[in-house]
């Protein structure tokens, strides 16, 4: 009796060991240190790529191991660079994919024929690799950053948005108000919309989506033509102190919608944004 007692405490020991590596190594896994450096470009193999329209699609590129995560606080940005034509260029793009998502990030870029990286992006083929240096900005979101935020988005610009919305719509602690207008051309222009009004159906009392076509169809009962001082009057939240607004899309838009919210007694964004200011403009260079 005394040996099986022995054996059994020995087995139990060796249950307990094994335990307790298993627990901290997944400890040890889920602080897993970021793979961006923000001093340095690294290559990013292209794992998959995702085709949401003719000249627009989601690329999927694969981090060392599978257990990585990419370390970009949600709202800032990273930067590809390459050689084209002799030059070194340099673009910036925000990810729509975040830290939960294990072993790669994902970017939506539209590719322009006489576009520069993202048509060098739209030529890369599985396995080919790009250069990635991060992350870059200045804005950080997190659930207590304002009560409510607006959001004006342009095309390509509603990579920074969905980011954002992404991730306060899943966490039940925050309880952030989000209002996005986003304009587009033409209806099929309108990039990951299945996504943004699932979103919006989801979460009524948080998420409001206002889309604007320069050429809609005769049934449609969106916006029509450019955003309007009006729209923004009555889906955006008013100026205040508790509230932001963030601007992300072709400068032409930019420039229209800041004179906007000039005349609706908006703070002006200053050239370079700062976390405490009330109207912001996200980068997201999509060319």
């Amino acid at each position: 009796m005394p040996m099986n007692s022995g054996y059994t405490q020995l087995i139990a020991l060796a249950l307990a060991i094994a335990s307790s590596a298993f627990i901290y190594a997944k400890l040890v896994s889920s602080k897993r240190k970021p793979v961006l450096n923000p001093k340095k470009f690294q290559e990013f193999s292209l794992q998959e790529k995702i085709v949401v329209s003719p000249n627009t699609a989601i690329y999927r590129f694969a981090l060392p191991r599978p257990d990585d995560v990419l370390g970009l606080p949600i709202g800032q940005h990273i930067s590809i660079s390459a050689e084209i034509n002799g030059k070194e260029i340099m673009r910036s793009y925000t990810p729509t994919s975040s830290d939960d998502d294990l072993g790669h990030f994902d970017l939506l870029i539209k590719s322009y024929e006489k576009g520069n990286i993202s048509r060098y992006i739209s030529l890369l083929k599985i396995g080919d690799k790009a250069k990635i240096r991060g992350p870059k900005g200045f804005f950080k979101y997190t659930p207590t950053l304002s009560r409510h935020i607006g959001m004006i988005a342009g095309g390509t610009g509603i990579t920074p948005m969905l980011q954002i919305i992404r991730v306060a719509l899943k966490n039940p602690a925050d309880k952030t108000k989000l209002s996005l207008i986003y304009a587009n051309v033409n209806l099929e222009d309108i990039l990951l919309k299945k996504e943004l009004d699932h979103l919006a159906a989801r979460h009524p009392h948080r998420f409001t989506l206002y889309y604007v076509l320069n050429n809609p169809s005769e049934d449609w009962t969106g916006g029509v033509g450019f955003v309007t001082k009006e729209q923004i009057v009555k889906y955006l939240p008013p100026s205040s102190d508790d509230i932001k607004v963030l601007l992300c899309g072709p400068p032409p838009m930019m420039i229209a919608m800041k004179k906007h919210l000039a005349e609706l007694n908006y703070p002006a964004p200053r050239t370079v944004s700062k976390l405490e200011d009330q109207v912001m403009c996200i980068m997201d260079t999509n060319n």
